[in-house]
């Protein structure tokens, strides 16, 4: 539940809204009209709408991490990531974060739990990243990739993810969050999961 105080901005009012681009999943963009509370009206206010992703911080059994590896055309580069992908329409966060996990590394099974919600930018995006932690996963299958999808899978310790972190090799921030998490309860608590995944 978010948390609200009697001093919190308010709400900006809606005028006007178009769309200018609709090339769904992939990039929905809408110009609106604005009201602010002060009564400040800003003419072009551009909005990008995508449906819900989701990410996946895997655990196996041996407390291997589950990380994979893939050229990133923009910054042209090959990054560390955690599994991630699109929710489909009609499809359930949880539903999706197991299929993509099981399509990009093979791994699945185990006990599974929500982790954290994101939103890469509240600013100018409507949607929000479901992370969920899932322990004890295993490998259940061949990948199962898009012809476009090159995927390396890599299996790591708490420690060696910590340092890739540290490295800037893994820069996707939605990716970095839970990760960080993860580990930070590792140090906290002493334990390698939290009590309530046991």
């Amino acid at each position: 539940m978010s948390r609200t105080y009697p001093n919190d901005p308010k709400a900006w009012k809606t005028l006007e809204s178009k769309y200018l681009f609709q090339k769904s999943p992939w990039l929905t963009m809408r110009q609106d009209k604005v009201e602010l509370p002060s009564g400040a009206v800003i003419d072009e206010f551009y909005v990008h709408e995508y449906p819900s992703w989701v990410n996946v911080v895997a655990v196996t059994k041996e407390e291997k991490l589950v990380l994979i590896r893939q050229f990133r055309y923009a910054v042209r580069k090959v990054y560390f990531e955690i599994p991630a992908g699109v929710v489909d329409e009609g499809e359930q966060p949880l539903a999706a974060a197991q299929r993509e996990l099981l399509e990009e590394t093979g791994y699945g099974g185990g006990a599974w739990q929500p982790w954290m919600q994101l939103c890469a930018n509240p600013s100018i995006q409507t949607n929000l990243t479901y992370t969920f932690l899932a322990l004890g996963v295993e490998p259940m299958q061949k990948q199962n990739l898009e012809h476009t999808e090159e995927i390396v899978v890599h299996l790591l310790s708490p420690s060696e993810v910590e340092a890739i972190l540290n490295d800037g090799e893994l820069i996707q921030a939605l990716h970095a969050a839970p990760l960080w998490k993860y580990l930070f309860w590792r140090q906290k608590s002493g334990q390698s999961v939290p009590e309530n995944s046991r």
